[in-house]
């Protein structure tokens, strides 16, 4: 008995996959995010940073030893104790950073705006594909540390969250 054939259409297809994924090599991008209907496929390929990060207490100690030894790409002061409830949302690529969806509208969020997992914080656009990031993260935006239309790399800075809650 033969096999159901896939429609070409699907987004699910496998040889459609690959050549996603040969795309990507060839790229050099580091996720698709790709949506038809009802169906949603994402492809991730390397290893995956996450797009916050608490600071440890481990971390906080050599930098009130040492202060000159803070990461210049974020622009924050000494650890405190307050920053132990600080998450930092990091771009998860390469791309131009949109703190809004276009130019006439508002913001997707400002700081003191308070946020969920699923929220959408920005847009980073890649090779045209406008990727809207989540904030992976529940809380109070404290800082947008980016600014509208900048280039931005991968792991930058782009909000400080509070997660206290």
């Amino acid at each position: 008995m033969p096999e159901p054939r896939i429609k070409n259409d699907d987004v699910f297809d496998v040889e459609r996959i690959r050549k996603l994924i040969e795309l990507m090599k060839e790229h050099e991008l580091a996720e698709v995010d790709l949506r038809q209907s009802q169906q949603r496929i994402r492809i991730c390929r390397g290893v995956q940073a996450p797009l916050m990060m608490a600071p440890a207490p481990m971390v906080a100690a050599p930098q009130a030893a040492a202060p000159a030894a803070a990461t210049p790409a974020a622009p924050l002061s000494v650890a405190t104790e307050d920053e132990a409830h600080i998450a930092i949302i990091r771009s998860p690529m390469v791309g131009t950073f949109y703190t809004r969806p276009n130019p006439n509208a508002k913001n997707f969020v400002e700081a003191g705006a308070d946020i969920s997992h699923d929220t959408t914080v920005c847009i980073i656009e890649a090779m045209k594909v406008f990727n809207e990031i989540p904030a992976e993260v529940r809380g109070k935006v404290v800082a947008v540390l980016a600014k509208n239309e900048e280039a931005v790399d991968f792991g930058k800075p782009l909000f400080k969250v509070d997660t206290r809650g």
